[in-house]
């Protein structure tokens, strides 16, 4: 959810800076996944260089996360990203070949991310959808703002509380596209038999799209009624450099929904994980690049290659 317009910046062939590096992170990625089939010792070094300019990536979308959206979660993911990317490139170049998976899901998560976003019709669809069904949820708890276009592209997404409210209106960000992605990334990029994937993925994006919509409709009762209000909230959101009126909707959103937010794709991960545990390399990968310690994930959670949840086996 947002509460003010996008700020429109410099832009390149009609996108911003940002975009088109992302654009161009993506491309590097698939092609360093293409050139992995049929030269291992290339695609190193390409995937070396495209895990450092992914940490340049991060980098420069840090500030709109830690000062514009006053998100303490995204601000420090992105920039815990910037030296775990460097790191990566370095291992990948060192020969750890089993970043090539993580690599490959990378690229995936992008074209699944990145086109829906820049194509209007999709973009509009997601927005409007969501917002709809956000609209529901807050009826359903008895609140009845008004419903009418937002202030940007003119969505039908803008939840009107009052003239002394403060009111919400759902954009991109808000779809759960972004978590979708990352899980329809991981799990296209493994190897594993189709039937288990599709039912990994039938498994994780309902999930991730219902408890979207619970936070959505969260957010905005508790940002349009103020919830949040009060001390301490006003004094961090003060140090956070939040206005008193926008410290209920801070606070929801950028401190409560996303700590949950974390929680929730920890708990769909181990859903995911039970069908394809394949994916549990990628994720000993991710924890080895941010600890600096080899894991052994089958055998902590008790999942075997071997074992399925359907009671199939392994060439399912």
């Amino acid at each position: 959810m947002n509460f003010l317009p996008a700020v429109v910046g410099p832009t390149v062939f009609g996108m911003t800076a940002t975009d088109l590096f992302a654009w161009v992170m993506i491309a590097a990625f698939l092609v360093g996944a293409l050139v992995d089939v049929f030269d291992r010792e290339t695609a190193r070094y390409v995937l070396a260089v495209t895990w450092g300019l992914f940490g340049l990536f991060w980098l420069a979308v840090f500030p709109h996360f830690a000062f514009e959206v006053k998100s303490f979660v995204e601000g420090g993911l992105a920039i815990f990203a910037v030296p775990a990317c460097i790191y990566t490139g370095y291992l990948i170049y060192q020969g750890r070949e089993r970043l090539h998976v993580l690599s490959r899901a990378v690229g995936v998560m992008g074209l699944v991310y990145f086109p829906t976003q820049a194509i209007p019709a999709v973009r509009e669809f997601l927005i409007e959808t969501v917002a709809v069904q956000t609209l529901w949820g807050i009826n359903q708890l008895g609140y009845h703002p008004e419903f009418t276009t937002g202030p940007e592209y003119g969505y039908m997404n803008y939840f009107y509380f009052g003239p002394d409210a403060f009111s919400t209106y759902i954009v991109y960000a808000c779809t759960g596209i972004g978590s979708m992605a990352i899980f329809a990334g991981l799990i296209v990029a493994v190897e594993a038999p189709l039937r288990r994937k599709l039912k990994s993925l039938a498994i994780a994006i309902p999930v991730i799209w219902v408890l979207n919509i619970v936070r959505n409709v969260f957010v905005a009762v508790a940002a349009g009624q103020g919830w949040f209000a009060m001390e301490p909230v006003l004094t961090i959101a003060g140090l956070a450099g939040v206005e008193p009126i926008e410290a209920s909707f801070w606070f929801s959103h950028s401190v409560l929904s996303q700590v949950g937010s974390v929680i929730a794709l920890v708990g769909i991960t181990w859903l995911v994980v039970k069908v394809v545990p394949e994916l549990l390399a990628i994720l000993e990968e991710v924890l080895f690049v941010a600890t600096g310690t080899e894991y052994d994930l089958e055998d902590a959670l008790g999942v075997s290659p071997d074992v399925r949840t359907d009671g199939g086996d392994v060439t399912e």
